[in-house]
């Protein structure tokens, strides 16, 4: 879920151009210097959609699964390519982490991104504020309150540098870059992205003074990154210059349109922009443009992609707001619903019937799989917090599912502290599942040490936090269920560049509970439900847990059809994770990166016809491949042996800390050995899929026989 976003947005009026851009036939011919190389030459639009926590898993084994329940969708892509069953997030699994380790193929350390959708942020005074994930490509980091000391890029790379942005490939082929909600590659909020792109002078920056609401409408949510000379940008008055400082190999002369007043006129100049159904799309006051993030509804965001693509705009990127809540008129509500229950049933159907008019759509268009790539995704997995439904065998389909409660267990995390163990340090957190810690420094050191006394104390009280659960009623014992300070976050790729975004450590809890941290003086706990409780269900209830690390959350799903995709079905057999997707995009339409990927080449779901040649001369390729990525994957063997023996370190109290010290250091050489081994065989992987660069297996075995060991070695760790 998107949360920290503006969910209400302001009147579009219709802006009407003598050119149009939509030909009698359908698609435009505006873009005719679009240069993809597929392995055939076919692929000539490539159409992404990332959901947000939506599940191919059934998370009730009665209940049909969200994509069981969207037929038109899945039945696409099993029966035309290939659905991946065991892919996995980065962490820590949320909307804003997930979407931007897709669509840069890197792990967080490298993009900035960690902590999502919000995180906390540390002051020169030892204080911390709130930073959110979600802005602008080229922003500073994004404080609400519109004050910070932190002046780093939100997209911070691993040089402190902005990070290469998704759309660059594509735009220096010549194809314009079309984009939907798509997290920071467009405007996501009024206070700092407008500055940022349209400057702190300019009109639409007077419009955010005057009407925030409409300014939301008018430039948050949609856009456009033209290529040179692109036909979409040079029609409009409203073209600003797509600013990429910090991008490898240079990016001038290239103009963007940001926000649905600029670019719905150019790709609909005869009225209004409607969803698939014929409905003006507004928000829920009834302002005609951009609905807010939550109001991306399936038959919102997919009319969008319709509409950028008969335009002639052949590459968009688009997410789709998720189908277990329900967000009322173009979300203006957040209701919880459980697995099975009536008004789930009903979104995931109204989401499969706008799937069938989407798909309908492009073929009378003449967009199908023989000249498009087409890839589906997800943000993450949840867990779903509520009681058993009634009754036992409800499949949610024929049988209703109802619930007696539903909602994640609230629970403030410092009085919980202060009431077990009479600790009173002040700590805040981002209030999450995982619930990133940042202990309060002082003005001569912001951010304490991880072996600080203080931090190490609070460290073992957590580790052993118990509490009155109140959905069984009965103590439970050790909520947190793993543990990671920096030495750990760091093999789990979760410190970036920026060190006063680092949390002090990191505890992962049961995926029932919900943490937040009061501030000021911690009050004692007088009964178990005064710091513990279930929300009474409101139209603003959360009832789906994700930001840890339990399988449920990790697990996701990742579908492709298009040219050089293996008519494969639905495999579980290959373990791949959010960084994959980049490469793989990549390497089918013939472009690159000016970087190396966290992420590899799926070689085993392409056809012959689409392995690069080196790749297919490099027989140890895949093998290669399939050991780096548990070595290196958040999710992957190596880190979660490491965070096993993390936890048992960090909850450690022997004399003079013997145990914490010895498993800290021995993580931390661990770490750089994989870091070692992982850049190699990154250079291998990336140059076969990228630069025709063939590998032998003398050079891939070594590699991986030294994978192999740390592997063990990680595994032989106290736990």
């Amino acid at each position: 879920m998107r949360l920290f976003q503006p969910f209400h947005s302001a009147c579009l009026l219709p802006i009407f151009i003598g050119i149009s851009l939509v030909t009698a036939g359908g698609v435009s011919s505006a873009q005719n210097t679009c240069q993809l190389n597929s392995p055939k030459g076919n692929i000539k639009h490539v159409i992404y959609v990332q959901f947000d926590n939506t599940h191919f898993r059934r998370d009730n084994p009665n209940v049909p699964s969200d994509l069981e329940q969207m037929p038109h969708l899945l039945n696409f892509i099993r029966d035309n390519g290939v659905l991946m069953s065991n892919d996995h997030t980065a962490l820590i699994s949320h909307t804003a982490t997930g979407i931007l380790t897709s669509l840069t193929g890197v792990y967080p350390d490298r993009m900035g991104q960690p902590v999502s959708n919000s995180f906390r942020y540390f002051m020169t005074d030892g204080n911390t504020r709130t930073g959110v994930s979600f802005a602008y490509w080229t922003a500073p980091l994004f404080d609400p309150q519109g004050s910070t000391t932190d002046l780093t890029p939100e997209m911070i790379n691993e040089k402190g540098k902005i990070a290469p942005a998704p759309w660059v490939p594509f735009t220096r082929a010549g194809c314009d870059f079309g984009a939907v909600a798509t997290a920071n590659t467009i405007l996501e909020n009024t206070l700092i992205d407008i500055p940022t792109v349209f400057g702190s002078g300019s009109d639409e920056a007077a419009e955010v003074k005057s009407n925030p609401g409409q300014a939301f409408a008018d430039f948050v949510g949609i856009g456009v990154h033209c290529t040179q000379g692109s036909a979409i940008c040079a029609v409009s008055d409203h073209a600003r210059p797509d600013l990429l400082p910090d991008e490898p190999g240079g990016y001038s002369n290239f103009n963007g349109l940001f926000g649905a007043l600029y670019v719905n006129p150019i790709i609909k100049p005869s009225g209004p922009m409607t969803d698939l159904d014929g409905n003006v799309i507004q928000d829920a006051t009834g302002h005609v443009g951009f609905p807010g993030f939550d109001g991306m509804e399936a038959t919102v965001s997919l009319a969008w992609i319709a509409q950028m693509q008969e335009a002639g705009i052949p590459v968009t990127y688009a997410y789709i707001s998720d189908a277990h809540d329900d967000h009322g008129t173009s979300g203006n509500i957040h209701f919880a619903f459980g697995p099975g229950e009536s008004g789930y049933t009903a979104q995931l159907q109204a989401y499969d019937q706008a799937f069938g008019k989407f798909f309908d759509r492009l073929a009378a268009d003449g967009i199908n799989k023989s000249n498009t790539l087409f890839i589906f995704t997800v943000d993450e997995g949840d867990h779903f917090v509520g009681d058993s439904p009634t009754p036992a065998n409800c499949d949610g389909v024929t049988t209703p599912c109802t619930y007696d409660r539903v909602g994640e267990i609230n629970a403030d995390l410092r009085r919980m502290v202060f009431t077990q163990f009479g600790d009173s340090t002040l700590f805040s957190v981002h209030s999450d599942d995982a619930p990133t810690v940042y202990v309060n420094g002082t003005s001569t050191q912001p951010i304490r040490d991880q072996d600080d006394p203080i931090v190490r104390n609070l460290e073992r009280e957590m580790s052993q936090l118990s509490w009155l659960n109140p959905y069984t009623g009965a103590v439970e014992n050790n909520i947190m269920v793993a543990l990671a300070d920096h030495t750990g976050m760091k093999t789990l790729h979760m410190v970036t560049a920026d060190p006063f975004r680092t949390p002090t450590f990191t505890p992962f809890a049961d995926p029932n509970w919900f943490f937040f941290a009061t501030s000021g003086t911690p009050a004692t706990c007088l009964t178990p439900d005064a710091c513990a409780f279930i929300p009474a269900r409101t139209n603003q209830s959360f009832a789906w847990n994700h930001g840890d690390i339990q399988d449920e959350i990790a697990s996701t799903w990742v579908g492709y059809v298009g040219e050089g995709i293996g008519n494969l079905g639905i495999d579980g057999a290959v373990w791949s994770d959010h960084t994959d997707v980049r490469p793989t995009i990549l390497n089918l339409v013939g472009l690159k990166d000016d970087y190396v990927h966290d992420g590899r080449l799926i070689s085993e779901i392409l056809e012959g016809s689409a392995r690069p040649s080196a790749v297919q001369k490099s027989t140890s390729f895949t093998a290669l491949a399939q050991v780096y990525k548990q070595l290196n994957a958040p999710f992957g063997a190596f880190a979660m042996a490491t965070l096993r023996a993390s936890t048992k370190a960090l909850g450690s109290n022997d004399a003079g800390d013997a145990t914490y010290k010895s498993v800290e250091k021995r993580i931390q050489f661990l770490t750089a050995q994989r870091d070692a081994v992982a850049a190699e065989m990154k250079q291998l992987l990336n140059g076969a899929a990228f630069n025709g660069r063939a590998f032998s297996n003398a050079r891939a075995f070594p590699l991986m026989a030294r994978g192999f060991i740390l592997l063990n070695q990680a595994n032989g760790l106290p736990h």
